[in-house]
């Protein structure tokens, strides 16, 4: 039977790679540094995913994942002997962690003694290939033939993680929650050797960039911007927010401004028709009460948001490069910067706090030239914007 290895059991490895691969008749191997996870996947070999999606007519509530063991990342021997064996890799650890895995994985891969082998990164990570090539060069041997035998396989993951209660997690460290959304989105053209054509919830693109642009423009901004317009009327709760029928109004205005832009850029991958679709399902998805994801998470990390390429502003140049209406994402970057959630704790996530600082010190005007790189008459518009 084929081998899996995924590096990372948490949400995403266990409540996406997992049931993808073990339904596909893959053994699943996951690698992880967490020792109650590691040895409760071990001691029973499969684990139960609970769906928590009362927008999901029909399904059952529970998936159970089979096939499945665990080792430590810790025990380096096994490590090599898991990578050695794989048939594909994937990763789901988050960029603190990924050179330290990446690193880890070198023994094994050089052990394969030049068959081919793709990792496939399960990252919110831009550039994570480019960074794993990097890492690797200087690792592997200096006549290692890395473009041949290594695929190193960028994906783009939509699936939205419910918040679990501490109690559950204390109860059994193997719970996990999951929307019923199952699809890992992947570029085809990063494979060498086998390509795993035909398993479900693993769909291939042959044109990747324009769905790494897609998750970018339309799920990650309409996200951020419901939380942004959510804060304004104090709800707490996406799904509160998204209920709000002026909420979803704007939301759905700046996510087809997108997306109406992409289809300009990608005409041969989207149309208006499954571009409409995909912004139904996802504020369908937003609205999933079962979720619970609060518009604190949703939509803290103005810096990172802010900035030139992320969500709001790269979605503004896009709109601006295909001749669109930009009024609803300067209303949508007004918005943002409006934005002051706080935790259950009442604190402000700190890099929001240092932003509102630094707009508060240097002024809003100079925030948008000098962090986000907009233009004068760019500034004005943002100025002008009228929210919620």
């Amino acid at each position: 039977m084929s081998l899996y290895v995924h590096f990372g059991a948490g949400n995403i490895g266990r409540a996406l790679a997992g049931p993808v691969f073990s339904n596909a008749g893959y053994d699943v191997l996951f690698v992880d540094a967490y020792p109650p996870v590691v040895d409760e996947l071990h001691k029973r070999g499969g684990y139960k995913i609970v769906v928590k999606d009362e927008l999901a007519p029909g399904d059952d509530g529970v998936i159970e994942v089979k096939g499945v063991d665990a080792i430590t990342v810790d025990d380096s021997a096994a490590v090599l002997e898991a990578v050695k064996r794989a048939d594909l890799i994937g990763t789901a650890v988050g960029s603190a962690h990924i050179e330290s895995v990446l690193k880890s994985m070198t023994p094994g891969i050089i052990a394969r003694d030049g068959r081919p082998l793709s990792i496939l990164f399960c990252e919110n990570f831009n550039g994570v290939a480019e960074f794993a090539r990097s890492r690797f060069s200087g690792w592997l041997p200096a006549n290692f033939e890395l473009n041949r035998i290594l695929g190193l396989v960028e994906t783009s993951i939509g699936k939205m993680v419910p918040l679990m209660p501490a109690e559950v997690r204390d109860n059994d460290p193997l719970s996990v929650w999951a929307e019923a959304y199952n699809c890992i989105i992947a570029d085809r053209n990063g494979f060498v050797g086998f390509v795993p054509e035909g398993i479900d919830g693993l769909d291939l693109k042959d044109n990747f960039q324009a769905y790494v642009e897609r998750k970018l423009f339309i799920h990650n901004l309409g996200h951020a911007t419901c939380a942004c317009y959510g804060f304004q009327r104090d709800y707490r709760l996406i799904c509160d927010a998204v209920h709000d029928s002026d909420i979803t109004q704007v939301t759905a205005r700046v996510m087809m401004e997108c997306a109406l832009a992409l289809i300009r850029r990608w005409p041969t991958e989207f149309n208006t028709e499954n571009q409409r679709t995909h912004v139904d399902d996802l504020l369908r998805r937003f609205g999933n009460r079962a979720l619970g994801d609060t518009v604190y998470r949703v939509g803290r990390d103005l810096p990172r948001k802010l900035a030139p390429n992320d969500r709001f502003i790269g979605a503004l140049h896009l709109v601006q490069e295909g001749g669109g209406d930009c009024s609803s994402i300067y209303a949508a970057i007004a918005a943002a910067l409006r934005f002051k959630a706080a935790d259950e704790n009442g604190e402000m996530f700190p890099p929001d706090r240092d932003f509102h600082e630094r707009l508060k010190r240097e002024g809003v005007e100079r925030v948008l030239a000098d962090h986000c790189g907009l233009s004068a008459p760019e500034i004005q518009q943002v100025l002008n914007a009228v929210t919620l």
